[in-house]
């Protein structure tokens, strides 16, 4: 009888725990009334962010006993699967995904925050959130939307830079980072002299150089991007087309590139600076050493530079930056508690926990960059001007690959410079 007794106990206790309600942050819902907030993430459960994301949300649930937030994890599939929800409508009261396409593809669906951005939060320590966080991002964000409105709540910022191994660098008795084309040649020079293979990139990187290249040379994205879309052949003989590719041959003719560049998949470049066999990878977002940390270890002498003044062309003031972005949906039932949760994400204790966590940078202007992207915070705040990603090269989705194909022959040396122009404009026609 007393095992009959004490079973039927354990299946009540069981039936019991069972059918309590749970948050998606997988507490025990403390306030059934509780107003529910439904947030897509670009992230996968299992990722760094997603981890952080889980317990700031639990923190903000535990001060906030009247909101619950229900995290749907889409990974990157969110590009795909986002709007035709939204135009189902689905109950879906904030999302995220990269800054520049949130705006630009889902600002008819988005609530305008300039008020809230003016507004103080817990996370802000007595200040307005606009007066917290990073205003160069707050004055991007401005620039992609069609009325100079705030459509999102930027976090995760990067830039992108020149990385390299501080190790070599020391070696070859380099004592200041290049900042012009004739410098960058020379610490090329003196990695190679104490045996280091200087310089290599990766497939899915490697229209950065070109398209920084031709940025710095022209002065302006809008010249690259009338460049790539010219069927005509004529813009392609512009003089400081020809400079450039001369500029690209002679970091091949140097013996400076990685022999393995032409045949790069990603991440196979990032691994040969990871292990030690190249010093410089020659231009990735500052998400990179988080990306090889499982190589390198948290203890890898990491360094950045802007992008070298080329000779001809423009200084350093340009430069492709940006980040993630939260958006809250315009018709979000609750508006104020969906942007105290931003707040409560990119400021603060758990935007430092963010960048901590992912090696990434804050968005707060208040908190320590990571040791291993600490010198990207003075690029960062050097930049003068947006240069978008790939320089414009991506603009005509034709023509971007043939260019990219080409320019990889150019780097590994299996063209020359004159062929490099004529092979683009041969195909191009």
């Amino acid at each position: 009888m007393k095992k009959t007794i004490g079973f039927l106990l354990s299946a009540l206790m069981i039936l019991t725990v069972f059918s309590m309600p749970l948050t998606a942050a997988g507490q025990q819902e403390s306030n059934p009334d509780a107003q529910e907030l439904v947030y897509w993430s670009m992230w996968n459960e299992t990722e760094p962010q997603a981890m952080v994301l889980k317990d700031a949300v639990k923190e903000f649930e535990k001060a906030n006993p009247d909101v619950k937030v229900s995290i749907q994890w889409n990974g990157r599939e969110i590009r795909k699967t986002l709007q035709p929800a939204l135009d189902a409508g689905t109950k879906i009261d904030m999302w995220d995904e990269d800054l520049e396409r949130i705006v630009k593809s889902w600002q008819s669906y988005a609530l305008k925050l300039d008020d809230y951005y003016a507004k103080s939060y817990p996370s802000t320590n007595g200040k307005t959130f606009e007066n917290t966080v990073m205003k160069s991002l707050q004055n991007h964000l401005k620039t992609l939307s069609t009325d100079g409105g705030l459509y999102a709540v930027p976090y995760q910022p990067y830039v992108v830079s020149v990385f390299y191994n501080k190790d070599h660098f020391n070696q070859a008795g380099i004592t200041s980072t290049p900042t012009d084309w004739d410098e960058f040649l020379a610490a090329c020079g003196k990695l190679k002299a104490a045996g280091f293979t200087p310089l290599t990139i990766d497939d899915a990187y490697m229209d950065l150089p070109l398209g920084m290249h031709l940025n710095r040379k022209f002065g302006n994205p809008d010249a690259v991007e009338a460049l790539v879309k010219d069927r005509s052949g004529k813009l392609w003989d512009d003089p400081k087309v020809l400079e450039a590719a001369k500029e690209f041959e002679a970091l091949a003719k140097g013996g400076y590139m990685s022999e393995q560049v032409a045949t790069n998949k990603w991440p196979a470049g990032q691994q040969e600076v990871a292990t030690d066999q190249v010093s410089i990878y020659f231009l990735n977002g500052t998400w990179l050493p988080n990306e090889v940390m499982g190589t390198t270890g948290p203890d890898f002498k990491w360094g950045q530079f802007s992008y070298p003044a080329v000779p001809g062309g423009a200084g350093r003031g340009a430069g492709t930056f940006g980040a993630q972005g939260f958006q809250i949906n315009k018709d979000c039932e609750a508006p104020e508690a969906a942007f105290a949760l931003a707040a409560h994400l990119t400021s603060g204790k758990w935007d430092q926990e963010l960048s901590a966590n992912t090696y990434g940078a804050p968005m707060d202007t208040s908190m320590d960059w990571p040791v291993q992207i600490k010198e990207s915070e003075a690029i960062f705040d050097s930049l003068e001007s947006f240069v978008p990603w790939s320089g414009g090269l991506a603009a005509d989705p034709d023509a971007f690959p043939v260019v990219k194909a080409e320019f990889t022959k150019l780097l590994a040396g299996q063209v020359t410079a004159e062929e490099f122009v004529a092979n683009i404009k041969g195909t191009l026609k």
